[in-house]
């Protein structure tokens, strides 16, 4: 089981550590701009687009735990169906998006509150980003569903050739084209089309592993989609609370001065860089969880939470003991401001704690994708972000940005202990299973 884990996990995990790459090209590029008006830009432009292509993230947790359940029960046909059917409504929904790009825009900024200098800089980004929403969405369903099947080398090669485009692009477009923020955004819509073509290839290949026959005048037939959204509206609202905290954390930093903004941009790259490692683990959780359920094997569902939480918590560590290290190096390879360096430092250690306070929340996240136990992390969430954050966060504004950087850590604590309790609570009552 553990060679299974890590045939599952290394993949993605590989794949992920060239996103956060992305995001230190990304900031780097812009960051020896000599200002830091370029990389608020990007982060303000970056942070709403996570806000809202991750509205959307229900198309990769839905379709995983779908899947999964379906490669579990040997039903061939609903795997080709769950595909076809979430490929379709990402696309739909990224045409929507791009449709009323304006009023989304708009809203996005109004509520990010940019400095009068780092607006039209943030909104340009916005304007070229935006364009990548069929292929962002379409590549959320691709993902789900190759995790669901088991092929976590279908995201590894999506991934890698949207991340080493963008590296590329990025480049090109800011320093060859003298384009700016701008450039980065670009770089980024060319680099998602580029990787959903490559992941169409890899998902057409694996179909040939299930039997049956999906017609295409399905997908046409708002019937076929219940499953899908009966799912989806809960994962729905819970990616819509956790962003909308991202979200804010942004916000709030470029309340505090665009210097602070642009740390806060620097170390939520290493915040993307444990979530990113970390979610490999969390991956194979679902994908193996889902499969174990599917085939109603209790035993196994529970071998395989316990020997990925293992792993999971060696690579928390190891985390930690390289940002020990090594942050102060990494944050100086990021930008050449000076005043950026100097906070970044300065907040530095709440990063250094983030694996080990952020391991436990991703892996529960895991088994409930898996099991499609949706509702009740929606309701952990929402008690989480209107319990904990928001009140934490009021009461701990005097101490600046530490009292930010203070209830997103103790946010990412609540999320763990409310899951817990569910997760206890489903098996003494035998929801997934008959009960112990």
């Amino acid at each position: 089981m553990n060679l299974k884990i890590w045939r599952m996990a290394w993949p993605p995990m590989v794949a992920n550590i060239t996103t956060p790459l992305l995001g230190l090209v990304d900031t780097a590029v812009v960051g020896h701009l000599g200002t830091a008006v370029h990389l608020g830009a990007v982060a303000i432009g970056a942070s709403i687009f996570s806000f809202l292509f991750w509205a959307f993230g229900f198309l990769r947790m839905g379709s995983t735990g779908l899947t999964a359940q379906a490669l579990g029960r040997e039903d061939g046909r609903q795997v080709r169906a769950l595909l076809l059917q979430s490929i379709t409504m990402g696309v739909g929904l990224g045409l929507l998006l791009i449709l009323f790009q304006t009023p989304i825009i708009d809203l996005a900024l109004y509520f990010m509150a940019p400095s009068a200098e780092l607006e039209p800089w943030a909104r340009a980004y916005c304007e070229a980003r935006i364009y990548s929403a069929p292929a962002v969405l379409a590549g959320y369903a691709l993902m789900g569903w190759f995790f669901g099947v088991q092929y976590s080398k279908g995201p590894l090669w999506m991934l890698l050739v949207i991340n080493i485009a963008n590296m590329v692009l990025d480049y090109v477009a800011v320093y060859q084209w003298d384009m700016a923020s701008v450039g980065v955004a670009w770089a980024t819509v060319a680099s998602h089309y580029l990787g959903v073509m490559v992941a169409l290839f890899f998902a057409a290949k694996q179909l040939r592993r299930f039997d049956g026959h999906v017609p295409l005048i399905d997908l046409s037939k708002w019937r076929t989609y219940i499953e899908l959204i009966q799912v989806n509206r809960y994962l729905f609202v819970r990616t819509i609370l956790l962003l909308t905290v991202m979200s804010f954390f942004t916000a709030q930093g470029a309340r505090l001065g665009d210097s602070v903004l642009a740390a806060n941009a620097v170390l939520l790259t290493f915040l993307m860089i444990i979530s990113n490692a970390l979610d490999g683990f969390a991956f194979s959780v679902e994908a193996l969880c889902g499969e174990s359920l599917g085939r109603k094997q209790k035993a196994l569902f529970q071998k395989v939470i316990r020997l990925s939480t293992y792993w999971a918590l060696l690579a928390a560590v190891l985390l930690m003991l390289i940002f020990s290290a090594f942050g102060g190096m990494i944050i100086d390879l990021l930008t050449n401001v000076e005043s950026v360096r100097a906070d970044a430092k300065l907040y530095l250690p709440w990063l250094i704690a983030f694996p080990l306070l952020g391991i436990w929340s991703y892996m529960l996240d895991g088994i409930f994708i898996g099991t499609t136990s949706v509702k009740q992390m929606q309701n952990t969430m929402i008690a989480s972000v209107l319990g904990i954050f928001f009140p934490l966060w009021f009461v701990t504004q005097g101490f600046g940005n530490h009292g930010l950087w203070f209830s997103m850590a103790v946010f990412f604590v609540a999320r763990a202990i409310t899951l817990w309790w569910c997760y206890r609570r489903n098996m003494k009552a035998g929801v997934w299973f008959d009960a112990s």
